[in-house]
């Protein structure tokens, strides 16, 4: 076996990065993805049984891609070292360049089984190194959304300035969304923007609400104050805020709620669980 192992500062760093990676491979990597990363060929007569393994257990996760007596797996140990480990249990798996010799005492250089032998272990060690660094070349082209999720948590949970709790931002609920909607226009985006500008397009709010709505943005890091003025301006994550209210909208909840469904009969059904 062959370990290539990524250490992290923190477990904190390597926890996010790790379940996205996790998550996205047990649905991307394919058989000829295993087949590309362990240096070998799925060809028409191919009896090799090639899948992939998921375990989740007390130390933590992994999970491990094989091809017949090849694997490569993946797993956290101690929490921040990401390993990437390949395995051979028959090495003659591979083909490799090496002096072949004929019954007739002669010899020549071809593509053959590696052999079973300790003058093997540097180009088995070879083999499996290029496996590990082919896999994680592979995981390097995943998205990384963890910032992504720590953005959203940092916005939809409540947050607390001054003895004072402000309850954070629901995507799914008509009177957020109205407000992300109203501070999006263009003007504001870039001249900045008022309570009384807002409420045009919020009749319904009162002036003292709306200022308690400011205050929320602000805690929540969406806007900030112009120094010397009462304006407020949208900050970096305020703009990827709004863009991510507002394609919730418009992509997935207006064309939902416009689709009509016929009456249909609801049936009882049941759910087995297997042990």
């Amino acid at each position: 076996e062959c370990a290539t192992d990524i250490m992290f500062r923190k477990p904190e760093y390597l926890a996010p990065i790790y379940d996205e990676i996790i998550h996205t491979a047990i649905y991307t990597v394919k058989p000829d993805n295993i087949a590309t990363f362990l240096g070998q060929r799925i060809t028409y007569n191919c009896t090799k049984e090639i899948g992939t393994n998921y375990n989740q257990r007390i130390l933590g996760t992994r999970i491990k891609h094989h091809m017949g007596d090849v694997s490569i797996k993946m797993y956290d140990k101690f929490g921040c070292v990401l390993r990437i480990e390949s395995t051979c249990n028959d090495i003659s798996t591979f083909r490799v360049e090496r002096e072949v010799q004929h019954r007739d005492g002669t010899s020549d250089i071809r593509k053959a089984p590696l052999k079973k032998s300790i003058y093997s272990l540097y180009q088995l060690f070879t083999i499996l190194k290029s496996a590990n660094y082919r896999y994680l070349e592979f995981i390097s082209s995943f998205d990384d959304h963890s910032s992504g999720r720590k953005k959203l948590d940092e916005v939809s949970h409540s947050r607390r300035e001054k003895e004072r709790t402000y309850r954070g931002f629901n995507f799914f609920d008509s009177r957020d969304l109205s407000v992300l909607e109203a501070i999006s226009k263009g003007e504001y985006m870039t001249f900045g923007i008022q309570g009384k500008q807002i409420r045009q397009h919020l009749p319904k709010i009162t002036p003292s609400a709306m200022t308690r709505i400011f205050k929320r943005l602000k805690v929540h890091g969406l806007i900030e104050k112009i120094p010397g003025s009462y304006k407020y301006l949208i900050t970096a994550l305020g703009k990827e805020i709004i863009a991510a209210g507002l394609s919730i909208k418009n992509l997935i909840l207006v064309p939902a709620l416009r689709l009509d469904f016929p009456d249909a009969e609801i049936l009882p059904f049941c759910v087995e669980n297997h042990l």
